[in-house]
């Protein structure tokens, strides 16, 4: 069910009819009827005509609360609590500065809460931990979220993938009555294919199960024939009348539905529904045995809950069974799913988060706190209903980051460890202080780390990703290496050679920069001697050198005197792409006026490679 259709029940305990009077008699009773978005028209005519007290400011604050309209929310709010207000008005206040993103502020609102309701476990929490924000903001990213084609223009969410098939909720049937909470249609069930290419079909409709009232997300045990899922207690009669105001208050329930000749059938309500509580978004465990719920039943520690009862082998169910204070807070919890291997995920206003709900995670076999998931599952803004497919690694996530709920796919990252290791290509030496640059394939720096003594560094990467690796090391050739991650630790060994250089009164010894026959690149063989260059160069600020090209014998005079120009050229553009000043670099192409080896026409292939090539005359 829709998070706000769920958290029906407990809105009455969150506004106060103190300041009630005849001028505001009919906002209040759209107000009442949970008709927030015609309230605000209401409150905001009584504004108009220059009604402003703090009663009138409040509701209006509160009405886009609950239609999570967090920008005017927080703008009334600021205008009530001018005038003292309730404590939970301070925490709602503070939780709109923070779906905002304002930070500061809302740590602000939070203190005056804190000192207004000191034994409340939200205030205990944020005392705890004040700063919080950076603590969140350092989490390892752990899923990329991407909004996925099922959305519509209206509200989308609890997605669940059983088999190739999505299952979730959407308010886009325009034919269905309006709900007055949000001004959209009710919600039903959809399904779509998820395709092998990973698309998905165009979601139709899942007939069986929808009805005139809300239908929220749905679980389904392994074998696919048995739906658990959320609806409303109308259709059961099972509600409340309040004869003052006119209304009929219903809830939310669960409803269980088994598959026959393909189709879904046999609708039944569980046994511990009931018209003074709600209980809705199901999560049944991979045996069919335990199913986990959100509820605000009695024993309940804040708003909603997480619960779980056990399905007996007859079909009937056990006595609800409260998570406990591991997990629920005095605020709402709701939203569970538990995967294949027990890891529960939920959704939290009440435990430390980015702001309003925040998905959390936490293993059922182990005693541990739960997990925020942190960025980008989680967001200013409502994160809920998350979902994680283990056969086909992936999740789905509903969020109204973008001011709409809708459903975005959260694909795991693997992550895996680079351990590089620098040595001497020559002694097999390690080399410590050496620079790693690690760059990912379009050359962007990911980051820079000098290795200890032991000539070693480690980088957390991600599975299946290729990197370059540069090394850097003052008497060493500068040197790139390519590594193509794999889940968990890899090792590679970066080998640099150390520069062995020798420099007489008119010339730079180098061994020799040879080129393939008829072109001008510069090789790798070649690039490496140059790097060599480069850095005694770097070394001697006032060095001048002249690079002379030369060509083998072959080909005309004409065209070898061109060759050896665009020799020159390449090398001295190679040398000046490492950072030495142009003005301290020329060339000149000699073409085979002044071969190495002098063999006239009847060299050797490895003789005219011999006299293909570049030297480096010192010039100053």
């Amino acid at each position: 069910m829709k998070k706000n259709t769920l958290i029906l029940f407990f809105v009455l305990a969150g506004f106060s009819l103190c300041a009630q009077n005849k001028e505001t008699k009919n906002a209040d009773k759209l107000f009442e009827s949970y008709n927030y978005v015609e309230a605000v028209q209401g409150y905001t005519a009584l504004v108009e005509k220059g009604n402003t007290d703090a009663y009138v400011t409040k509701q209006l604050g509160d009405s886009y609360y609950y239609i999570n309209n967090t920008i005017e929310a927080e703008k009334w709010y600021a205008k009530a609590v001018l005038t003292k207000q309730d404590a939970e008005t301070y925490y709602r206040y503070a939780q709109m500065l923070k779906s905002n993103g304002k930070y500061m502020e809302s740590n602000t609102q939070m203190k005056v809460f804190s000192a207004m309701a000191p034994d409340d476990n939200r205030a205990k929490q944020f005392n705890k931990n004040p700063n919080y924000l950076s603590e969140l903001l350092n989490k390892e990213k752990l899923f990329t979220v991407d909004k996925i084609s099922v959305n519509s223009e209206r509200s989308d969410f609890g997605a669940n993938l059983y088999g190739d098939v999505l299952y979730f909720a959407s308010g886009r049937n325009e034919s269905n009555k309006i709900y007055g909470w949000n001004n959209e249609p009710y919600l039903d069930l959809y399904q779509s294919t998820y395709n092998a290419d990973g698309s998905y079909s165009e979601p139709i409709p899942v007939n069986e199960l929808n009805s005139n009232f809300h239908e929220g997300p749905l679980t389904m045990t392994k074998d696919g024939n048995v739906v658990y899922f959320s609806s409303e207690s109308f259709k059961d009669k099972l509600f409340e009348k309040d004869k003052m105001h006119k209304l009929k208050y219903g809830q939310v329930n669960l409803y269980k539905s088994v598959k026959d000749n393909g189709k879904w059938s046999n609708i039944m309500p569980l046994p511990f529904n009931s018209k003074s509580y709600s209980a809705g978004n199901p999560s049944i465990d991979k045996d069919g045995k335990v199913l986990y719920f959100a509820s605000n039943m009695p024993g309940s520690v804040g708003g909603t809950d997480i619960w779980k009862v056990t399905v007996n082998n007859d079909g009937t169910f056990g006595t609800p069974e409260n998570l406990g204070t591991k997990i629920n807070t005095v605020g709402d919890e709701n939203f569970p799913f538990v995967t294949d291997d027990s890891i529960l995920y939920f959704s939290s206003n009440g435990l430390t988060g980015f702001g309003s709900l925040d998905v959390f995670s936490v293993d059922l076999n182990k005693d541990e706190e739960p997990y925020n998931l942190g960025k980008p599952v989680n967001s200013e803004k409502d994160d809920f209903a998350f979902t994680f497919n283990t056969e086909k690694n992936i999740g789905y996530l509903s969020s109204n980051r973008s001011g709409k709920d809708h459903i975005y796919s959260a694909s795991p990252i693997c992550y895996a460890q680079i351990l590089i290791v620098v040595k001497n290509a020559k002694t097999g030496d390690l080399v410590g202080n050496s620079k790693v640059v690690i760059k990912d394939v379009t050359g962007i720096v990911l980051e820079t780390q000098m290795t200890g003594a032991n000539g070693e560094v480690l980088y957390n990467g991600e599975c299946k990703k290729p990197y370059m690796l540069d090394v850097y090391k003052d008497g060493f050739v500068t040197k790139s290496f390519s590594a193509s991650s794999m889940q968990g630790k890899m090792s590679i060994e970066a080998a640099i050679k150390p520069i062995d250089v020798v420099v007489t009164e008119t010339e730079i010894l180098l061994n020799p920069i040879y080129f393939y026959s008829n072109k001008s690149d510069i090789t790798e063989r070649g690039a490496a001697e140059l790097d060599k260059l480069v850095y005694v160069m770097s070394q001697n600020n006032a060095l001048k050198i002249n690079v002379k090209s030369h060509t083998d014998s072959r080909g005309t005079d004409e065209y070898n005197l061109d060759l050896s120009e665009r020799r020159a050229k390449s090398t001295v553009e190679y040398i000046i792409s490492k950072g030495i000043d142009i003005d301290r670099i020329s060339g000149k192409g000699f073409g085979e006026s002044e071969p190495k080896i002098d063999c006239q026409d009847k060299c050797t292939e490895l003789e005219y490679a011999l006299n293909r090539r570049s030297e480096f005359m010192i010039v100053k």
